[in-house]
């Protein structure tokens, strides 16, 4: 999931990068994190049905003159992304199938920039990479982190920073900002993800500077998790940050008690459109990307989904990614 430094990330404490490494933020289904790092009044009044009314923007035909001429021919831009089990990535709708949510949203935007038709396909989060390979889908828009080692295969076009956040009860009067934070705090994290990787970093670091480890706990299921963060059972919850603000927002019972960059200390993450490597679509799409962060219609989707804490400045092409894993 998602190396990111700085605006919002307190104080990280040595360690964090190395802890961040391995897994690079991408399926949102794998935790379906809480959290209020953002005001809950956009959130709470978001659309969650069919019918979305999509913030919309116009063709701009010198950027959609960049596209490669089979896809222009065709008149559709192929989007994959794999909806996940929470808000507000992307997510089914009351109606159990349109997929809907910011990364929808922002597809949206980046093909009527580039003046085609989005057509969006749900799949698995394996089934993405499978299909980007194979040409059968132009571009995935689904929460997929920067990486130097998915640089080898894949463009990308950078639309959003990665985050994890602590989320802890309404109320609770915590704040996380480094590893003698949660010393002794009994704090809960999907195993095999980098958040894990990150709590047992600073649970090694807590022993070694004479304090408590932290006590970490497991869950099967999000709605257990939950249940122990609001019967005090647990004090802390760490996952992503956009389900963990999105939560936070909609249902006003937990809060973001401290955010950090997926990449570590030093190396801000980013989420970007993914297409093929080398197949002549990336500018287009980073192109498309600019044209809506500078006519507003980026930030209004934002904002729509509690995420405005995640928007970046500009859309790069292939900008750093988090390290290979071998090194």
């Amino acid at each position: 999931m998602p190396t990111r430094p700085a605006r919002r990330t307190a104080a990280v404490a040595l360690g964090l990068a190395s802890a961040l490494v391995l897994a690079a933020c991408g399926n949102p289904s794998d935790e379906a994190a809480t959290g209020a790092a953002a005001t809950g009044s956009a959130a709470a009044r978001a659309n969650t049905g069919p019918d979305q009314k999509r913030v919309t923007t116009p063709t701009v035909d010198s950027i959609a003159a960049e596209v490669p001429e089979a896809i222009r021919r065709r008149g559709t831009l192929e989007i994959v992304n794999s909806p996940g089990s929470a808000g507000p990535l992307t997510f089914y709708a009351t109606d159990n199938k349109t997929v809907i949510g910011v990364e929808t949203d922002l597809a949206h935007l980046v093909a009527g920039v580039l003046g085609l038709e989005p057509r969006v396909h749900p799949a698995s989060w394996e089934n993405m990479f499978v299909g980007l390979d194979s040409g059968r889908y132009d571009v995935g828009i689904g929460n997929i982190t920067v990486t130097e080692e998915r640089k080898d295969k894949y463009d990308f076009a950078s639309y959003r920073e990665d985050h994890l956040a602590f989320q802890a009860k309404k109320g609770s009067g915590l704040k996380v900002t480094g590893p003698a934070d949660v010393a002794g705090k009994r704090v809960a994290v999907s195993s095999g993800t980098n958040q894990e990787k990150l709590l047992v970093e600073w649970s090694e670091e807590n022993v070694r500077a004479g304090r408590a480890p932290v006590d970490i706990k497991y869950f099967q299921h999000e709605s257990d998790t939950y249940l122990a963060l609001r019967s005090g059972r647990i004090d802390l919850h760490l996952g992503p940050n956009p389900t963990a603000a999105y939560r936070a927002a909609t249902t006003g019972d937990t809060e973001v008690v401290g955010t950090y960059s997926g990449g570590g200390a030093t190396l801000q993450g980013l989420i970007a459109a993914t297409t093929k490597k080398d197949n002549g679509l990336v500018k287009a799409l980073a192109d498309a990307l600019n044209e809506v962060i500078g006519n507003g219609t980026y930030a209004k989707v934002l904002k729509r989904w509690s995420l405005a804490g995640e928007s970046v400045a500009k859309s790069e092409i292939n900008p750093p990614g988090l390290p290979r894993t071998n090194k």
